[in-house]
């Protein structure tokens, strides 16, 4: 690997686990300006205080998040967009290049694929493309990739959210992002067709602590590599607490019961 790329890799994943926790904060764009995300320095602070290796972020908001004080956190910068207003809100589109993110002093870059949407076409183009572009800079990708589409009956079906990896692999990215199938074993044959770290998404927010801890410490179980969760992490009631209670969980391998006991839940 060049190293470069092994370096900005290293600043978003722990170097003694090779795991990690990325706060995805690129909501804005699709919904607007959520809870939690309204003060993206004090929202950026609180991540990096409970010990989140990452944070993933439209270019503009680079410089709302930027703090200026406390400890160093990887940086994501997302390059596809779309909104929840859209009649097609699963066909996202190149907002930002491999260049802009440079610029900002990026750590790694994310691109989003909806498989199965009739744009599909176009958003394994834009992969490739970034993948391509990045290679030459020795700038990590981070592929965000997901079954939504008129065929699609159930997103989180372990051969559908598979394909969905292998296809972030094939095109060139070195992390995927991909939907939790449910259980370990299930997710567990999703990592073992890809040579590349798998993180989960979150999706809606959860329920409970419980159920979301469960999920996170079940999928390293299967082999996965970490997390990239934006509202289960953002809008909980004690999100620097609770970013601390993952951690151990991603890098310490601690139960679910010891982190909710740490959590006071």
């Amino acid at each position: 690997m060049d190293i470069g790329k092994k370096i900005r890799l290293e600043r978003i994943f722990n170097r003694n686990t090779e795991r990690t926790i990325i706060v995805p904060m690129d909501h804005g764009i699709s919904v607007g300006p959520i809870e939690g995300l309204r003060n993206m320095r004090e929202a950026v602070g609180d991540m990096v205080k409970g010990g989140a290796n990452g944070v993933l972020m439209h270019k503009g908001l680079v410089r709302c998040g930027h703090r200026m004080e406390g400890r160093d956190v990887g940086l994501i910068v997302h390059l596809s967009a779309s909104t929840s207003l859209s009649p097609t809100p699963n066909a996202k589109s190149l907002v930002a290049s491999v260049e802009d993110a440079l610029r900002l002093g990026a750590d790694a870059v994310s691109v989003h694929v909806n498989l199965g949407d009739e744009t599909e076409i176009q958003m394994l183009h834009d992969l490739g493309e970034v993948t391509s572009r990045a290679t030459g800079w020795g700038i990590p990708v981070l592929a965000m990739v997901y079954a939504r589409g008129p065929k699609v009956k159930n997103e989180f079906d372990a051969d559908m959210v598979a394909h969905c990896a292998r296809v972030g692999e094939e095109l060139g990215a070195d992390i995927v992002k991909v939907a939790y199938t449910g259980d370990p074993e299930s997710f567990g044959r999703v990592v073992d067709g890809c040579c590349i770290p798998v993180v989960i998404a979150g999706g809606p927010k959860l329920d409970t602590t419980r159920a979301f801890l469960q999920m996170v410490s079940d999928s390293i179980s299967a082999g996965g590599s970490g997390l990239s969760v934006g509202r289960n992490v953002f809008q909980h009631k004690n999100r620097v607490k609770l970013v601390e209670a993952l951690s151990k969980v991603v890098h310490e391998d601690v139960t679910v019961e010891d982190a909710l006991e740490y959590l006071g839940e």
